[in-house]
């Protein structure tokens, strides 16, 4: 176990914070969804009710040359103000660090909050460049990392700043770690993973260690073609991955090997185009029309799916049924949220596109858990070693 911020004295120290403010912009600036302003807080307030003076981190977007206005953190700043009913410091320095910035910093007092600008401003974040990390560290006393959504990434403000400061995390990765560590290791059975996505590659290794892990596999979105094509089906003009064909196959004959249920769509919705007012109809999933392509499981494969879940006493979700995006093919993502949110076992929601599509259909707040991280959720998953996460210190084992 990693040790927290409840484990170490913060009263009248100060603590710089790497939080995931990667939030949604329009294109007038305006953040469209806080959930991850809001996911921060419960460490932030922590630190500012025990006496700390908080700096935070983030990265917001990919800039490519330096300091974007366009990625400014100016507006996470203001939204975090209104959420905390206080002020938040905020200067807009390219540099991210400048003598402005340390001045405030060295100034700043117990229950105070500075942001500071998007890490990505410099090359060096990303690189994980050791002086950019140093200079991070020099203004604070303690390093807690909050951000699990970049804790797969080794960069300077998520994993280098370590090297310079006592490194504790917040509530956030407890969290995450709780769900996805004991859901992994210990899950109360049945335990039923739910996996879309489009590339059975970009999923290889999620699947052999669910194929040892879990109790069932349940199959949707666009890899499920691929394992379709694998069994010789026609699956039309669907887009498929070409290169995942052998990968779908031997997983299948590993799965049957183990006598491990295995299920993909036994039917689909598709459409003549890829567009949500294109014609429409389901078909048995070896019987897709030569020229249509699959948008989204069919009625029965929804039904079966749902069954499986109902019937869980855990469930893991991760990648959407269909091109959810379109409401015409939103049902059998839908289906399988709902099915999520009645069951009466521990629902957790792999982050990324399924996270957004237990949001968009009203159905957040009757799941267990939403991880934050799409990758390092994955990541976490496949058994990897989050860099983030592995530079904390550990708790000492009672």
């Amino acid at each position: 176990m990693k040790k927290t911020v409840r484990d170490v004295d913060v009263d009248g120290k100060k603590v710089i914070v790497r939080c995931d403010f990667n939030v949604p912009l329009d294109g007038e600036g305006r953040i469209t969804d806080e959930t991850r302003i809001v996911g921060a807080l419960p460490t932030i307030v922590y630190l500012l009710d025990h006496g700390a003076a908080v700096i935070l981190l983030s990265h917001l977007g990919r800039p490519k040359d330096g300091a974007d206005p366009k990625y400014s953190l100016k507006p996470v700043a203001d939204a975090l103000a209104a959420r905390l009913g206080r002020p938040v410091w905020f200067r807009s320095a390219p540099a991210v660090i400048d003598d402005a910035v340390r001045a405030e910093a060295a100034s700043l007092k117990s229950g105070e909050a500075m942001l500071l600008e998007n890490t990505r401003f410099r090359k060096e974040e990303t690189a994980n460049d050791p002086v950019f990390s140093k200079d991070l560290a020099s203004l604070a006393d303690l390093f807690v990392n909050d951000a699990f959504g970049s804790a797969h990434r080794a960069h300077a403000s998520t994993a280098g700043i370590a090297a310079y400061l006592p490194a504790v995390s917040g509530f956030l990765i407890e969290k995450e770690v709780k769900f996805l560590g004991e859901t992994l290791q210990n899950p109360a059975r049945p335990f039923v993973a739910v996996l879309g996505g489009a590339k059975v590659a970009d999923k290889i290794k999620v699947i052999e260690r669910l194929l040892d892990k879990a109790d069932a596999l349940l199959i949707g979105g666009g890899m499920a073609y691929t394992f379709l094509k694998a069994r010789g089906y026609e699956i039309g003009a669907t887009i498929q991955d070409e290169t995942g064909i052998g990968l779908a196959a031997s997983l299948m004959e590993r799965a049957k090997e183990k006598g491990f249920e295995l299920l993909q769509p036994i039917d689909v919705k598709a459409g003549r185009t890829f567009d949500n007012d294109t014609e429409s109809a389901c078909y048995d999933s070896d019987a897709i029309p030569a020229d249509w392509m699959g948008l989204d499981i069919g009625p029965k494969t929804a039904a079966l799916f749902a069954e499986r879940i109902r019937g869980a006493a855990t469930v893991l979700w991760n990648g959407p049924m269909g091109v959810f995006e379109m409401p015409n093919f939103a049902r059998g993502t839908e289906v399988v949220a709902e099915a999520m949110a009645e069951t009466r076992g521990v629902s957790i929601v792999g982050g990324g596109d399924s996270a957004s599509a237990v949001e968009q259909f009203g159905l957040a707040d009757r799941m267990s858990h939403i991880s934050t991280g799409g990758g390092a959720s994955l990541e976490f998953i496949e058994g990897k070693v989050l860099p983030g996460i592995a530079v904390l210190e550990d708790r000492e084992a009672e």
